[in-house]
């Protein structure tokens, strides 16, 4: 039996679990099935930064997202808050209504006017009985939890610019839209709610922002979107992984410190000069 354990040989994972063919079709069954179910239902018309539910409602409801944008909060006993997840239109949420644990741990805000159906959970159950997709749940849900606790591990192993990184891979490989060489974000994320999906602060999301930018890991097109180069931020991520590794080991101690990179040019002058707030949204 072995002494300790060597992480030196596990996978550096940057993809979300949930980008998965097998996940991507189950989710658009899913989505055909709420359809059908929910087409006589009234549709419920939430404006942005209203709330859908709070934190301790009584409520046993599965929503179905017909066109918008929702964000999950939790609240620490400090009044931080932490963002779960973002949800658009096809996306279901507030299945954590059907553990049975009775009071919401989490708050839904629309972050832009937003219209859904909401699906009682023992009708969500018979739905799923009726189209032959608990199976397909189980799977969906296990996933879910995967890619939870590769946040959990990300938020006490990996520094805070590789967390950014691998938030903005994951919002382009799940919510941006392709073209031949990059992918474009259509979502209006600011940068404080980044930094609540991140775990840092703002004043660090646009340094590291801005570093991307220089480095030609982002831009923003015309239309002021977002656009990532996900080759050019995968390598790059993947880079500075396996250099904070070899510092760390080179290291007496066990507080790491990852080298700073620097432009290749003539000159030696650090990526990032200086740091100033950028605008309140991530594309400006």
């Amino acid at each position: 039996m072995k002494s300790s354990i060597s992480y030196k040989n596990c996978p550096i994972r940057s993809e979300s679990f949930q980008h998965h063919p097998q996940a991507d079709e189950f989710k658009q069954q899913l989505r055909d099935s709420l359809q059908r179910e929910t087409q006589n239902s009234r549709a419920i018309k939430i404006a942005r930064h209203a709330n859908v539910y709070t934190c301790g409602d009584q409520d046993e409801m599965v929503y179905f997202i017909e066109s918008g944008q929702i964000k999950l909060l939790m609240l620490s006993s400090e009044g931080k808050e932490c963002l779960l997840a973002i949800h658009s239109g096809g996306d279901i949420f507030g299945e954590l209504c059907l553990s049975g644990l009775g009071a919401r741990l989490e708050t839904a805000t629309a972050m832009k006017a937003t219209t859904l159906k909401q699906i009682p959970h023992t009708q969500f159950f018979a739905r799923l009985s009726r189209d032959s997709l608990f199976e397909g749940f189980v799977r969906y849900l296990a996933v879910r939890v995967a890619d939870q606790q590769q946040v959990i591990a990300n938020l006490v192993t990996v520094d805070s610019e590789q967390r950014l990184g691998q938030t903005l891979l994951q919002l382009a490989r799940t919510r941006g839209k392709k073209d031949q060489q990059s992918t474009r974000i259509e979502l209006k994320i600011s940068h404080d709610e980044l930094s609540e999906m991140v775990g840092t602060t703002r004043p660090r999301i646009s340094l590291f922002m801005q570093r991307f930018r220089n480095l030609g890991l982002i831009e923003t097109n015309l239309d002021r979107f977002l656009v990532i180069n996900e080759k050019k931020l995968t390598d790059y991520l993947a880079r500075i992984t396996v250099a904070a590794r070899h510092h760390r080991e080179s290291r007496d101690d066990s507080f790491p410190t990852r080298p700073a990179f620097r432009q290749h040019s003539s000159s030696s002058q650090p990526i990032v000069k200086s740091v100033q707030y950028e605008s309140d949204l991530l594309w400006d």
